[in-house]
């Protein structure tokens, strides 16, 4: 009498045993969604692991979506030509790509980025024999995409543009230091909504900041709407004797933002704040 029941229960181990466990299926969906991104963004070039000669530094639970820190270390011996970091499921995956010229210090970077939905962050970077070498972080975070921005509108209109930089106390020429660069902007992504209107936020976002010590390149940033509100870019440069660190950014309704400040001791901690 208990041998039909018993093939039942059976049967339903089997079917439970047979269906892939959710991490398998995430693991296989992040698959997948690399290989797009791979072929998307760096088409038959193969990409490898990194190994530790490149380490990224992001949440693994974001405390704000919108507002996500990420570090970039690069291993000292390890010169690159560029970075890319990519946000794998947001709707323009790619964030930045940065071009490092003759006058950088190094290939790290650190920025913030929004995080549309749980996701892996991925730094990739390219070598000077045009190996590409990557690593990864998961960041569980939902929204920033669409998250409404921080600042009042108005307010950030008038502000559109600033450039804060922050140098070391004592620049030694020569011996590489570590610059902060903050752009006050709205970087609205498109995606967001707007309450009173009731309709849809206009995308408007800084999309290249090229930062030069003594007229010699540092890095070149080409960025979308995956970098926060407000970009802020943390880098390493090589100062030169009397010279100065300019920033130019470009946004995308064709705006103009610049900055200079001169390598000297202290120069650039008591601009006002963005």
């Amino acid at each position: 009498m208990m041998r039909y029941p018993l093939m039942g229960l059976l049967a339903s181990l089997l079917i439970v045993l047979s269906t892939p466990a959710p991490a398998a299926t995430d693991a296989a969906e992040d698959a997948a969604r690399w290989d797009l991104l791979h072929d998307m963004y760096f088409k038959d070039r193969p990409v490898e692991e990194a190994g530790g000669r490149i380490r990224i530094d992001a949440p693994a639970r974001a405390h704000d979506a919108a507002l996500v820190p990420v570090r970039v270390e690069v291993e000292p011996s390890l010169r690159l030509k560029t970075l890319s970091l990519l946000v794998d499921k947001n709707p323009v995956p790619l964030a930045a790509t940065f071009h490092f010229g003759p006058a950088s210090g190094g290939g790290g970077i650190e920025t913030r980025i929004r995080v549309n939905e749980y996701t892996n962050v991925r730094a990739v970077g390219e070598t000077q024999d045009g190996r590409l070498l990557m690593t990864e972080a998961y960041v569980k975070a939902a929204g920033g995409c669409s998250a409404p921005a921080v600042k009042d509108p108005q307010e950030a209109m008038a502000r559109l543009g600033r450039i804060k930089v922050k140098l070391p106390e004592t620049p030694v020429a020569g011996v590489p230091a570590t610059a902060q660069v903050m752009i006050s902007h709205p970087n609205s992504s498109g995606l967001q909504f707007d309450q009173v209107s009731r309709t849809y936020i206009p995308a408007h976002y800084v999309r290249s900041i090229v930062v030069r010590s003594g007229g010699r390149t540092v890095l070149e940033a080409e960025t979308d709407i995956s970098i926060a509100e407000d970009p802020n870019l943390r880098f390493s440069f090589v100062p030169v004797e009397g010279g100065t660190l300019e920033v130019v950014a470009h946004d995308t309704k064709g705006a103009t933002f610049a900055q200079t400040v001169p390598l000297a001791a202290g120069a650039g901690k008591d601009e006002p704040a963005l």
